[in-house]
């Protein structure tokens, strides 16, 4: 069981949690835990397993082994009351495409059982979260898929739910779009805990608080986005561009400086990286080292990685 996400009994966990079609192993004996005021990424590449995952938890694909809670309800045996809690926004969310967005948006409200002026306000209130005014008259198979995104996100939040289960909420947004989404569930986190499914790496750091990275349906990552990327090769290199090639003669003294593991030369220029040994902070020894060999340099800074680099080294493993 993880730690990140606190003991058995978050608003979501998921307890050896596993999926078979015939013999193949789609989940593989899952289990972890995501409290109140997380925001959780969830990667893998395509075929890991998210999506498959993010269906057995919502009920809408059944659990082959281990068992699913949301909100303290079992989601085989009380699917109900599990439903009840969650907000889903499944991939390429299924929309009505002959109602207007604000017929669908009425219409969902009342399956989830709101009548009158309380039907007619979290209507009112999601079309105001996700900006669709522009479009409140258009029937949703006349919408870009940008907005189409946000109808569907818009039904998932409708009636405020505990739990948001969201595969690829950004997705066919423009960058502008991607923005307003992010401020969204970063103002919702506080009160509820969210599941986002996602391919975009730059997803996690801009909005989640913690990463999991599933591959071949088992979990291979739980942590929080800096110590994801910690784990890059390049995690807290230090790199320096000299003013002229003579500042490359200092490659040598550089490699024997303590933690240092190797000196790069970067291919056509006068630039030199210097990868430390399991991420050792080295910035401080290097800057020295350039100050007493008297170097002109044009550029020096500290490399935070590249969650890719991280990705493939973990989701290619076996």
């Amino acid at each position: 069981m993880s730690e990140q996400g606190g003991e058995l009994g978050g608003m979501i966990t998921l307890d050896g949690l596993t999926k078979k079609f015939g013999s193949f192993t789609a989940v593989d004996n899952i289990s972890l835990s995501v409290g109140k005021g997380e925001v959780l990424g969830f990667l893998g590449p395509n075929g890991a397993g998210k999506s498959t995952t993010m269906r057995m938890v919502t009920g809408y694909l059944p659990i082959s082994g281990g068992r699913a809670m949301v909100c303290g309800h079992d989601i085989e045996t009380d699917p109900l009351e599990a439903r009840r809690c969650i907000g889903y926004l499944p991939e390429g969310a299924p929309l009505y495409g002959d109602m207007t967005t604000r017929q669908f948006l009425g219409f969902i409200a009342e399956v989830r059982g709101f009548t009158g002026a309380d039907k007619k306000k979290r209507v009112e209130t999601a079309i105001h979260k996700l900006e669709l005014d522009a479009v409140v008259n258009q029937p949703i198979e006349t919408l870009s898929k940008g907005y189409k995104r946000r109808v569907g996100l818009a039904q998932a939040i409708l009636h405020d739910p505990d739990v948001l289960i969201l595969d690829e909420p950004t997705d066919g947004l423009d960058p502008n779009q991607k923005h307003q989404v992010r401020e969204l569930i970063h103002n919702m986190a506080k009160d509820k805990a969210i599941v986002i499914s996602t391919h975009l790496l730059e997803e996690v750091t801009a909005v989640c608080t913690r990463a999991v990275i599933i591959a071949h349906g088992k979990l291979v990552f739980d942590g929080t986005p800096d110590q994801l990327q910690s784990q890059a090769p390049t995690h807290n290199a230090v790199t320096i561009r000299f003013t002229s090639s003579e500042g490359l003669v200092i490659k040598s003294d550089l490699s024997s400086l303590p933690d240092v593991a190797r000196v790069e030369t970067l291919n056509g220029t006068n630039t030199l990286m210097v990868i430390p040994a399991a991420g050792a902070s080295i910035v401080d020894a290097v800057g020295i080292c350039v100050r007493d060999k008297g170097v002109e340099i044009d550029e020096i800074f500290v490399e935070r990685g590249h969650l890719d680099d991280v990705f493939r080294q973990l989701t290619l493993r076996g």
